[in-house]
C-alpha cells in the first residue's frame, strides 16, 4: 500500500511535440496522483494532453515555454509556485527544466535521452530512467548522490482492441503494430522493409513527425499500399497493442523504449532492434526477439519466428508479464518516486 504523505509536486512539460517523454508526462502525472500526491501541472500548450489531465481531475496552467525572448513563463511559473508550494518541481523535458526558474522546492531534471547538460544547470537533481543515462550524467559530472536511478512504467488502458475492420484491415491476417513518432531515429523505414518481406503481413503504424511524408512513398514503391496503416498520433495505443499479433520496435537510438513496456503490459510480443533501449530492458529469447539494428532481413526473420510459434509468442507474453509485476508496474515505479521526493524534499517542510 503506497502511502505518499503530505507530498506536493509540480510537473512540468515545456515542449510541444508528440514524443514518449511527452506521454510519460501525463502517464506520471496522473500516476503520482492516483497515489495520493497532491500533484499539478504546467505545460506548453497541447489540447492532448491539456484534455488529459482535465479528465483525470489534475489542475494545471498552461505556459508559453517559448525558445528565446520569454520573460512570461517563468514570471508565472514563480507565481504558481508562491501560491502552491511544492515540496518538489519535476521536470520532463530539457527546454522545461532550462526554463523553471529555482525556488523553494527541489528542481528536478528527468532525462530520457542523452541531452546537453546545458539545460539542466538550475537543477538540484536529476533521475534518469535507465542507469546508461545514470553513467552519462555523473560522467559529465553531476554527483552520484544526486543523480536517481528510475525506470518508465506503461499506462494500461482497460478499452477493449480495436475492430480491425475500422481500420481496413482483415480479422485473420497478422497483423503488426509500431508505436512512436515518425523520425529517422525510431527506423520505421526498417520495419517497411521488412514488411516487404512478409507478404501475408499487415501493419499499423501510430505516429506523427517529419518523416510521415517519405515513409508513405516508400510504402507505396515497396508495394505496400494496402497493407501498411498509418494511422497518425493515437492516444489509444493500448486498443491498438491488443488487436496485434506482434509489436514491432525497430528503432535505431532508443535510450529507454516505452514501447517495450507498454507491450509487455498489455500481452504482445515483442521484436525490437537492439539499441541501448531495448538492450538493456529486455531479454532475447525470454521475454522479446532483439534483433541487429537496422537490419531488415534479421527484423523481418524474428517477425516470422513470432507468428510461426504460439508457443514461443506465449513465452514472450508471459516473461514480459513478470517482467512488469516484478519492475516496472506502476505502484513499484511510483513507489521510487515517492520515495526519493521524500528524501529530497526541503528539510523542515510537514
Amino acid at each position: 500500500m503506497i502511502s505518499p504523505g503530505p507530498l506536493k509536486v509540480v510537473t512540468v512539460c515545456g515542449a510541444s511535440a508528440l514524443g514518449g517523454s511527452e506521454t510519460f508526462f501525463v502517464t506520471l502525472t496522473l500516476g503520482l496522483k492516483r497515489a495520493g500526491v497532491d500533484v499539478r501541472s504546467a505545460l506548453k500548450r497541447n489540447r492532448i494532453r491539456e484534455a488529459a489531465l482535465r479528465d483525470a481531475g489534475v489542475p494545471f496552467s498552461a505556459l508559453p515555454f517559448f525558445r528565446r525572448f520569454d520573460w512570461i513563463t517563468e514570471r508565472r511559473f514563480r507565481r504558481i509556485a508562491n501560491a502552491f508550494r511544492p515540496d518538489a518541481v519535476l521536470t520532463i523535458t530539457g527546454r522545461g527544466a532550462a526554463m523553471t526558474p529555482p525556488g523553494d522546492y527541489a528542481l528536478i531534471g528527468r532525462l530520457g535521452g542523452y541531452y546537453n547538460f546545458d539545460y539542466f544547470r538550475r537543477c538540484d537533481y536529476l533521475v534518469c530512467n535507465t542507469p546508461d543515462l545514470v553513467r552519462y550524467v555523473t560522467g559529465g559530472g553531476w554527483a552520484a548522490d544526486r543523480v536517481f536511478y528510475i525506470p518508465n512504467f506503461p499506462h494500461i488502458d482497460p478499452a477493449p482492441a480495436v475492430e480491425r475492420a475500422s481500420l481496413g484491415t482483415p480479422a485473420r491476417v497478422p497483423l503488426a503494430v509500431a508505436l512512436g513518432r515518425l523520425h529517422t531515429n525510431k527506423a520505421l523505414d526498417v520495419l517497411l522493409k521488412a514488411a516487404a518481406q512478409i507478404p501475408d503481413m499487415w501493419v499499423w503504424i501510430a505516429g506523427e513527425g517529419e518523416e510521415e511524408g517519405r515513409l508513405k512513398r516508400m510504402a507505396g514503391e515497396l508495394g505496400l499500399d494496402q497493407r501498411v496503416k498509418f494511422l497518425g498520433w493515437r492516444t489509444d495505443r493500448g486498443a491498438l497493442l491488443k488487436a496485434a499479433d506482434v509489436c514491432v520496435f525497430p528503432s535505431r537510438e532508443e535510450p529507454f523504449g516505452n514501447v517495450v513496456v507498454e507491450a509487455w503490459g498489455y500481452g504482445v510480443p515483442l521484436v525490437a532492434a537492439a539499441s541501448t533501449g531495448p538492450s538493456f530492458l529486455a531479454r532475447n529469447g525470454e521475454d522479446a526477439i532483439l534483433v541487429p539494428v537496422d537490419d531488415a532481413e534479421a527484423l523481418a526473420a524474428g517477425i516470422r519466428q513470432v507468428l510461426a510459434s504460439k508457443e514461443l509468442a506465449n513465452r514472450l507474453v508471459e516473461s514480459g508479464r513478470k517482467r512488469i509485476d516484478q519492475e516496472f508496474s506502476e505502484e513499484v515505479v511510483i513507489q521510487q518516486y515517492l520515495d526519493m521526493f521524500e528524501r529530497v524534499r526541503p528539510k523542515g517542510r510537514v
